[in-house]
């Protein structure tokens, strides 16, 4: 186990990358581990581990859009530019609108 006294590490540290405040773990430390959730309420407080574990990103869609390549004629890209920025959003209505006629 790296990082674990006794699993891998030199026994002698070096004393100019010693760290106070984040001691080499022993087989102890390792087994006092436990999930995050678990153990942040009992050192932080509720309120504070519920932020610290708050899912980061952007959040989940229950039908994402798939990405797909394309590969259209210059004529159809010439048409859809022409109607300037956000050109591709009117591609994509105009997509919509031939899905629903084709059902």
């Amino acid at each position: 186990m790296a990082g674990v006294a006794g699993h891998g590490m030199r026994e002698r540290p070096t004393p100019e990358r010693l760290d106070d405040e984040n001691p080499a773990w022993t087989a102890e430390s390792v087994a006092k581990v436990g999930p995050a959730n678990e153990v942040l309420p009992q050192i932080f407080g509720e309120q504070m581990a519920k932020e610290m574990l708050k899912p980061r990103g952007r959040p989940r869609v229950e039908f994402p859009k798939e990405r797909i390549n394309i590969r259209l004629s210059q004529d159809v890209i010439t048409y859809f530019k022409a109607a300037g920025d956000g050109f591709f959003s009117a591609c994509l209505v105009k997509y919509h609108i031939a899905a629903k006629f084709a059902r």
